[in-house]
């Protein structure tokens, strides 16, 4: 079954491995078995699209975030899309449904505002170079918002309302895994294409970066999509293990709370350091596909694969 899978970040580890001093074994994206998404992998799990966020660590500093951001979309487009022909740049949402059998659609995606500051023509740089998601804040606060793990639990700020806009304008998803609770609300304000691309249910593993009862709902009556997560410590409290049981009990809660039709998939692989078991890969996405096919019917397991996506944001 084909799979969308809306976060990783391949792009960090391909970075890092680059700028390591006289590093002669750099990852290579065809079939390095470093990266949970490598080319390989992904044929093997039939990955359908794969997004890849650009994303820098906070202690990167801020006079060097732009040009790490650059660094890591020319890894995309000459590492990924370049050298490997299957790869294919998804520009906008309509080029998912032209893929032919036996290609990948890649969508550039960012984690973090931090890259461009507070400087609206970097922005609208990243937008013209294909950037189809804007996730506002990584864990901490910036000059849009504050994150998740930010103490004083702010908002947008004014800068923040206005990126929103310009999203908005340009067709960009919002995503708002990441954001502090106030900024989720303020998001769901103003944004037009809200998403969350890598987040879990709170109530059954209570994180902070899961979404509270409220938090689903409201995602839902907007008819907004939320994509589950694969790292053990989003799906199981306090607990570095899990399994591909435990990450679908997220699944059924979503789908109590009436998400059938508005969930997805959102690995983090490359982002995460601890692994579902049989699901360490991309290449293994097929278990998780087998299982839910014992849960759900095969129309369910679909949308939950690529259909729901395809259905919200890909017109026919």
């Amino acid at each position: 079954m084909k799979i969308i899978d809306t976060h990783c970040d391949a792009l960090l580890k391909l970075q890092y491995s680059k700028r390591i001093p006289f590093n002669k074994t750099q990852l290579r994206f065809n079939d390095s078995p470093e990266l949970n998404t490598n080319l390989q992998f992904l044929k093997k799990g039939n990955i359908n699209v794969q997004f890849f966020a650009i994303f820098m660590m906070p202690d990167v500093p801020t006079n060097e975030k732009w040009q790490h951001a650059l660094e890591q979309i020319d890894i995309f487009y000459h590492e990924i899309i370049r050298k490997n022909p299957e790869m294919k740049h998804i520009k906008k949402w309509q080029d998912i449904k032209d893929l032919k059998e036996g290609e990948i659609g890649a969508v550039l995606t960012l984690e973090g505002a931090d890259a461009f500051g507070n400087d609206l023509a970097k922005l609208r740089m990243l937008y013209q170079l294909g950037v189809l998601s804007i996730g506002l804040t990584w864990n901490n606060a910036n000059l849009c918002a504050d994150g998740v793990e930010e103490p004083r639990g702010a908002g947008l700020t004014s800068f923040g309302k206005e990126v929103v806009q310009l999203n908005n304008e340009h067709g960009v998803l919002t995503d708002v895994s990441h954001l502090s609770v106030k900024a989720f609300w303020d998001v769901m304000e103003i944004a037009k294409y809200p998403i969350a691309s890598h987040s879990n249910a709170f109530t059954l593993c209570e994180h902070p970066r899961n979404l509270n009862d409220e938090q689903i709902k409201a995602m839902f009556e907007r008819n907004a999509m939320i994509h589950v997560v694969f790292w053990p410590p989003f799906i199981n409290h306090e607990r570095n293990d899990a399994t591909i049981n435990d990450l679908i009990r997220h699944i059924d809660y979503l789908c109590e709370l009436g998400g059938v039709r508005h969930i997805g998939l959102g690995s983090d692989f490359d982002g995460i350091s601890s692994f579902v078991t049989d699901l360490e890969n991309a290449s293994k996405y097929q278990n998780l596909i087998n299982q839910l096919l014992k849960h759900y019917s095969e129309e369910e397991v679909k949308g939950f694969a690529h259909q729901n996506f395809i259905n919200h944001y890909v017109k026919s």
